[in-house]
């Protein structure tokens, strides 16, 4: 399988997620923006794993709960979200706003797991969405856990892109902003990555790997609550650490 091939299968699967019915093939090309010919011997091809079957014997396909399963047992053996899934949860339930789990992926942070604030109005994300670390309290949070040395060599080596007019512009604003962060104790960010969003983030190490967990919504909310909001966060990653050195 190429590279193009892979996409198209994940895009494929994403798609279903997104549209929430069974397909045709003509539909299917349309939505992926390819030819139907690619598309005819993606979904055969999909069809004969297991994965795809056509519904009720017509023209229209849908995905088999292979996929699901599969994906099931994989998260079941996550090294670390298990453990700290439930202290997402509950910490979302105390602050009812968005909880997320992020790790440093290459030079950006991907979120891992996201339990969202049950508002009307607040911050919507999923899990594998990737943020810049310059722009998301996830990203600044990885970046405080860091030696100052390691820390200087990621923040120079980014390409800093203008999003909003919060975003940090260069390396030297970011180191800066960063010791700004280890001396209030907490990452924050206020409309840098997305307009009007605020975030407050703190680190956390699980089986010895560096994690980061946020607080995200409406800098309107988030802001005034910042102090308040990064307690809750350490008082719940303590009681992750504690579990972790327990289980170690």
């Amino acid at each position: 399988m190429d590279v193009k091939t892979a996409i198209r299968t994940v895009e494929l699967f994403e798609m279903f997620a997104e549209v929430g019915k069974p397909m045709t093939l003509s539909e299917i090309a349309r939505a992926l923006n390819a030819p139907h010919s690619s598309c005819f011997n993606l979904v055969r091809s999909l069809e004969s794993c297991g994965y795809l079957y056509s519904v009720g014997g017509n023209k229209r396909t849908y995905p088999t709960r292979k996929l699901f399963d599969n994906a099931t047992a994989i998260a079941s053996y996550e090294p670390a979200i298990p453990h700290i899934r439930p202290v997402l949860t509950a910490l979302r339930d105390a602050v009812d706003e968005t909880v997320i789990l992020g790790a440093l992926h290459g030079k950006r942070a991907i979120y891992l797991a996201v339990v969202e604030g049950r508002q009307t109005i607040r911050y919507s994300a999923r899990a594998g969405d990737l943020k810049p670390l310059y722009g998301s309290a996830i990203g600044k949070a990885l970046l405080m856990a860091m030696t100052p040395v390691n820390r200087e060599k990621i923040a120079r080596s980014l390409t800093f892109e203008r999003v909003t007019d919060g975003t940090i512009a260069n390396a030297d604003a970011l180191l800066a902003e960063l010791n700004e962060s280890e001396k209030r104790g907490y990452a924050r960010t206020v409309s840098e990555h997305v307009a009007e969003v605020g975030a407050i983030g703190c680190p956390v190490v699980v089986d010895g790997v560096v994690y980061s967990v946020a607080i995200a919504g409406p800098a309107a909310r988030i802001v005034p609550a910042s102090d308040d909001l990064a307690a809750r966060i350490k008082a719940a990653l303590a009681d992750v650490e504690r579990s972790a050195r327990d289980r170690g």
